[in-house]
């Protein structure tokens, strides 16, 4: 059986007055039914315009893509629609993200009405249906974002998004503009939907605690490209990558009593217009040398663990 989602050496390049801009730059994964991949990394890697991509809410630079087995590479316009149906998305923001002319069931119901295959009556009982289903009380109907708190808000979103009984859902960070005692209802929410309508996710944010307990592989990003991919538990228990080290060693430590050594991260970034070949990590990395201006080949170190670092053996202490 394949995957549900497979993505094959996407590239995204933005045209820039200085030249290409390599926003994602020839990542692949595979996802499969009922999967969370959460993706990591720091602002301006890339993760939302990957996420964006995929759904073709962004034209393609270069390579494939497959859902449910079919290619969804360069689809006809009423195979997007179809494809749009099947692949949805959770905003970042729950407040920008909804028409603050529009109610609670009027937002819910949206898709449903362009859609166009129900009746009117018929579309507000599934409305009602999904607003129960999202926790959202039914006193909420003909209420406006406004009126309404973040987590609320967020749950239109969430319920928006199940509106077209979608396999994969984009969640662009959905929960970073919340408190915390509300993100952890969305979380457990959104896991609680996944097991019940076998659900997909391709979970994107900073926050690496929560990554770590929503998703079963983390793919970890820099500068566009695939740093290092890995199942959850493992990432955090043996990180491959020299970036990855650093991002995890930021994590802050509960017990005062464990100290836990940091990793800064020294020297600049390197540009992600026309970026020369190379490892795109090497003028911040502690570990870099003259190896790494090669052009960086993803292995796999162990089953299902995957790293784009040529010195990773000597980095971790691994003798073959």
């Amino acid at each position: 059986m394949p995957a549900m989602l497979e993505v094959q050496n996407l590239k995204k390049y933005f045209k820039n007055p200085a030249g290409m801009l390599h926003a994602v730059d020839d990542v692949s994964f595979t996802l499969d039914y009922g999967q969370t991949l959460g993706v990591v990394g720091e602002s301006g890697c890339g993760k939302t315009t990957l996420g964006r991509t995929i759904l073709h809410l962004l034209d393609i630079t270069d390579g494939t893509m497959f859902f449910e087995g079919r290619d969804i590479t360069n689809p006809k316009k009423k195979e997007l629609v179809t494809l749009h149906e099947q692949m949805q998305l959770i905003f970042q923001d729950p407040y920008s993200s909804l028409n603050p002319r529009m109610s609670v069931s009027e937002t819910i119901m949206e898709p449903l009405i362009v859609q166009g295959i129900m009746k009117k009556a018929e579309i507000r009982a599934e409305a009602r249906r999904l607003m129960d289903t999202v926790g959202l009380a039914a006193r909420f109907e003909n209420s406006y974002p406004h009126e309404l708190d973040g987590g609320r808000r967020q749950r239109i979103g969430v319920a928006r998004a199940l509106a077209l009984k979608p396999k994969f859902i984009v969640c662009d960070e959905p929960v970073s503009a919340l408190d915390v005692s509300i993100q952890a209802q969305i979380i457990n929410l959104m896991l609680d939907l996944q097991d019940e309508l076998k659900l997909a996710y391709m979970f994107v944010t900073h926050d690496l605690s929560v990554v770590k307990y929503i998703s079963n592989d983390i793919m970890v990003m820099y500068l566009g490209q695939m740093a290092e991919k890995a199942p959850s538990d493992e990432l955090f228990d043996k990180p491959m990558h020299p970036y990855t080290k650093a991002l995890l060693s930021a994590i802050p430590e509960p017990d005062i009593d464990n100290k836990k050594k940091r990793i800064i991260m020294q020297g600049e970034l390197s540009s992600p217009v026309n970026p020369r070949p190379g490892c795109r990590f090497m003028p911040r990395c502690q570990y870099a040398t003259d190896a790494c201006n090669a052009t960086q080949v993803i292995e796999e170190c162990y089953p299902g663990h995957f790293v784009s670092c040529c010195r990773y053996k000597e980095v971790n202490n691994i003798t073959d």
